[in-house]
């Protein structure tokens, strides 16, 4: 065992489990006020569920041996049978403990149904929403992962560069997003009613904890210590910071400001983009990665309103489609020989397999859900908001303000409102 690159892997398994909770609040502050308790539980019941299923049967269905086909792992593994502390993962000398994997790869699995939730907030009942997620990591997840980083996975065997992510993670959730919208359909008042994030400063608190995260995320994944993990790190840095800049250039030529909303999702879309690629390329293919990340995206992030479906938010315009340009980049920028038109084909095959059997399988699925239990919420508890319907509270109290500054401060907006002319001493019913 290989005491530092041990501790390099639980720190980065650390700072992963940390993005959870990042997103949630990233997405409870773009919600409106009477669903934001939803959103963040939305996120936070897949650090329960995922790591219960984990132990159970997702480490071995991943990471097990093939059962012969490359498309999933066998299930010697169920209950984390034949593994102990001294189990050891990788070769010697670089090697570290199998649980330490385990757990590090775990917090994938956790982040990756989260990033769903996004695309359906304000509108799925939250029952329906854990049974999905259950389900979910299960026939989807888990197999796309072993195809991916299991080496004897068939996407594997072909030669996709997946470093951290881009395709088991954001193209997996994105296509994912993308079908349970369409099955859901709208929010009410969709494109009539006004949307706007109920708290832009947790928002940024969010892609704050999201990008610190994502260095673990990303240099973590080279299981070890050394000049791999420090170019991951160092090109993540690179391309969320040009990706930011580029978002907002965009939003200001299109809309006429630099918005903090535009920041923050500028920087996921960084993150997204160099996840895949980032320890194949050098600094400069870090920035290319990042700009196009940073433009596209924004521009992607559109496109609900002109083809009319539903991403609440932006799920499909930055984590699929940067996935998508993420993995396809490594083709193109990726250096020491390994890029080129062969290496872009591997990559396109790796995103647009992903992409087609995760919307397929969870549009079936989201579909069954629905036709069953019912996946969408009731349209008065989605009036009403689903903080009240499903946990039975509220994101902010007011209750503890004084009574009577609440009075005096409504008397003296209505008054405001009335007219400088309003008499000061007549009765106002507040």
């Amino acid at each position: 065992m290989n005491g530092a690159n041990t501790a390099f892997v639980l720190i980065s398994a650390a700072l992963v489990m940390l993005m959870t909770p990042g997103l949630a609040f990233f997405y409870g502050g773009m919600v409106r006020v009477k669903s934001a308790l939803n959103m963040l539980m939305m996120s936070f019941i897949t650090l329960g569920v995922v790591s219960l299923l984990w132990v159970l049967f997702g480490y071995s269905l991943t990471f097990g041996d093939d059962i012969g086909s490359g498309l999933l792992g066998n299930l010697d593994h169920i209950g984390f049978k034949g593994i102990n502390p001294e189990s050891l993962w990788g070769t010697k000398p670089d090697a570290v403990p199998v649980l330490a994997f385990a757990f590090f790869q775990l917090m994938f699995a956790v982040i990756t149904p989260a990033l769903i939730s996004g695309a359906v907030a304000d509108r799925v009942k939250f029952g329906a929403w854990t049974l999905f997620i259950t389900v979910w990591v299960t026939i989807v997840y888990f197999p796309v992962a072993h195809w991916v980083w299991q080496a004897d996975g068939w996407l594997f065997k072909q030669e996709v560069i997946d470093f951290a992510g881009g395709t088991a993670v954001h193209i997996n959730a994105g296509a994912a997003g993308l079908a349970c919208a369409l099955v859901l359909g709208k929010r009410i008042g969709f494109k009539k009613d006004t949307m706007r994030p109920h708290n832009l400063p947790l928002v940024m608190l969010g892609s704050g904890l999201l990008w610190f995260g994502w260095f673990g995320f990303n240099a973590g994944s080279a299981l070890a210590a050394n000049g791999t993990a420090a170019n991951m790190a160092f090109n993540t840095q690179i391309a969320t910071g040009v990706a930011m800049l580029g978002w907002l250039a965009y939003e200001r030529i299109r809309h006429g400001a630099f918005t903090t909303l535009g920041a923050a999702s500028g920087a996921v879309a960084g993150l997204v983009a160099i996840t895949p690629s980032g320890a194949a390329v050098n600094a400069w293919g870090a920035i290319i990665i990042g700009l196009v990340a940073g433009v596209v995206c924004s521009w992607a992030v559109s496109l609900k309103y002109k083809l009319g479906y539903d991403d609440s938010l932006d799920v499909v315009g930055v984590h699929l489609v940067g996935g998508i340009l993420g993995t396809l980049l490594v083709g193109l920028l990726a250096t020491d020989g390994v890029g080129g038109l062969d290496q872009l084909g591997k990559q396109a095959l790796g995103a647009f397999t992903v992409l087609a059997y995760s919307f397929v399988v969870s549009w079936l699925l989201a579909k069954a859900i629905d036709v069953t239990i019912g996946f969408r919420a009731d349209e008065d508890e989605e009036v009403g908001g689903l903080d009240q319907a499903y946990h039975a509270e509220t994101a902010y109290d007011f209750s503890a303000v004084g009574s009577s500054h609440v009075a005096r401060h409504t008397v003296a907006s209505i008054q405001d409102q009335a007219g400088a002319d309003a008499p000061q001493n007549k009765k106002v019913d507040a």
